[in-house]
């Protein structure tokens, strides 16, 4: 329990440092941006697979790969819902700076409840992890997410500043888009634990989520500015940097 609790303080504590660095720049180039969140989503897409989908199907039993796949399909239709909820995190970063600063910092703040949300299922995911009792696989899990939301954390300090919100607002309001997400990790621990039954599907709704934000946010992101090539090779290193650590850690 006290690795999980770590776990998910890191993961969520990852947001809080990215905003930590995005106060000390304040303007990321998109083609940095984009490698850095390139590799996190190699990472992620690696520990979705290694970590979530194959030890489902190897839990799930006789009918192991049925459970997966509507795992799969139930994760990525629950941040579909969402997504139809709470807008993408491009539409704010490009927001028109003429905006009435009333109306801009109100699209800011939507901005923010977006990530948070969207943070919550990541959350599960890194705790799924643990349902396997594979720590090593779970750390990987977590340690794909947590990566991923650095860049995340520095990407949402630039839009609230020059929204004019208060620096100590701003970063709060950082803070609270991490704890959605150690609150994700608590639940999809105790979620995973308190029935075995539920592990396959668990681990496969976990995964489910991860590919979705991977494939629906991540990738269209990283190649909207003009570096898909860099961002493709850089996912690339991503994958092969965790499949190198899976293979260490077995």
């Amino acid at each position: 329990m006290q690795m999980v609790l770590l776990t998910a303080l890191g993961v969520g504590g990852a947001t809080v440092i990215g905003a930590l660095i995005g106060f000390c720049f304040k303007k990321i180039s998109h083609k940095f941006s984009d490698i850095i969140l390139s590799f996190a989503a190699g990472i992620m897409l690696a520990a979705a697979i290694l970590g979530l989908i194959l030890p489902s199907i190897e839990y799930g039993g006789k009918y192991g790969i049925i459970k997966c796949i509507i795992g799969l399909f139930a994760g990525a239709f629950f941040l579909n819902i969402i997504d139809k909820a709470v807008p993408h995190l491009h539409k704010f970063v490009d927001a028109n700076t003429e905006e009435h600063n009333i109306a801009k910092t109100n699209r800011v703040l939507l901005f923010v409840i977006a990530i948070a949300i969207h943070n919550f299922p990541e959350g599960i995911a890194a705790g799924s992890g643990f349902g396997s009792g594979d720590t090593a696989q779970a750390l990987m899990i977590a340690g794909g997410i947590a990566l991923q939301n650095i860049p995340e954390g520095i990407v949402i300090i630039g839009p609230m500043l020059a929204a004019g919100i208060k620096p100590s607002k701003t970063f709060i309001y950082a803070l609270f888009t991490g704890l959605i997400e150690v609150f994700g990790t608590l639940i999809g621990f105790f979620a995973i634990n308190i029935s075995a039954v539920i592990l396959p599907f668990g681990l496969a709704f976990a995964g489910g989520t991860m590919l979705y934000i991977i494939s629906d946010e991540m990738i269209p992101e990283t190649h909207a500015h003009g570096s898909e090539r860099a961002a493709t090779y850089s996912l690339l290193i991503g994958f092969c940097v965790m499949l190198i650590t899976d293979v260490l850690l077995g």
